[in-house]
């Protein structure tokens, strides 16, 4: 394929679906198989960059790359790490908005796997059922885990988040940073992006704009 042709086609922010794109065969090794596979690959491209792996800095350095790569970067590809989200019956009868503000997104672009760093501000409105803050946090964690694009992240913890809690009244908003627009290519190093999903009764514009007001961005009068 046309490189450039390539290079086009990664910019695009846009899947087939919500659900990240996996290989059927994507859980038929063991993390610790996957560790020595990518060990050896990266090995070859430290090699192939003209560096010396009998230096005493870089020879564990295929070893340590490939452990960050399995068991910490991207351990929201494995489905047996996702967190259960306990929830609780509403028995207080709250039916105003909760709002978990500022959590800590540490994942990687899927295009040129660079670092994308930010915040998540997310806020629902219970009906029958509540969850614990924690849990939250920890969705937000798994799913920022793994290759992503900042729409798909957004709109994976909206679903998770409706289904538990069964009501569609969720509102998620990431504002971040993105390594691959910093780093390289236009290497704007102030922008950030914001990405915006919700439904149910934050449709209505007004609440909206009380999520808005809360986390203290500009909203619309």
């Amino acid at each position: 394929m046309n490189k450039n042709k390539i290079e086009l086609e990664g910019d695009h922010h846009f899947s087939s679906n919500v659900e990240t794109p996996m290989s059927p065969n994507a859980f038929k090794k063991t993390d610790d198989q996957k560790i020595v596979t990518i060990q050896g690959f990266f090995k070859q491209i430290m090699e192939e960059l003209g560096l010396d792996l009998t230096d005493d800095s870089l020879s564990g350095t295929p070893y340590r790359f490939a452990k960050m790569y399995v068991k910490e970067l991207f351990y929201g590809l494995n489905p047996i790490n996702k967190p259960k989200l306990s929830t609780f019956n509403n028995t207080y009868g709250y039916q105003k908005m909760l709002v978990e503000q500022n959590i800590t997104i540490n994942s990687s672009c899927e295009h040129h796997f660079l670092p994308i760093t930010g915040v998540a501000h997310i806020a629902y409105i219970p009906e029958k059922k509540v969850v614990g803050l924690s849990k939250i946090n920890r969705l937000v964690d798994y799913y920022a885990h793994r290759p992503q694009v900042q729409e798909r992240l957004c709109l994976q913890i909206v679903k998770d988040l409706q289904e538990a809690l069964e009501t569609k009244s969720v509102i998620v908003m990431v504002v971040a940073k993105h390594l691959c627009v910093s780093s390289r290519g236009i290497k704007d190093k102030n922008s950030f992006t914001t990405t915006l999903e919700f439904g149910g009764k934050f449709e209505d514009v007004k609440s909206r704009n009380e999520f808005l007001k809360i986390i203290n961005i500009p909203y619309v009068e």
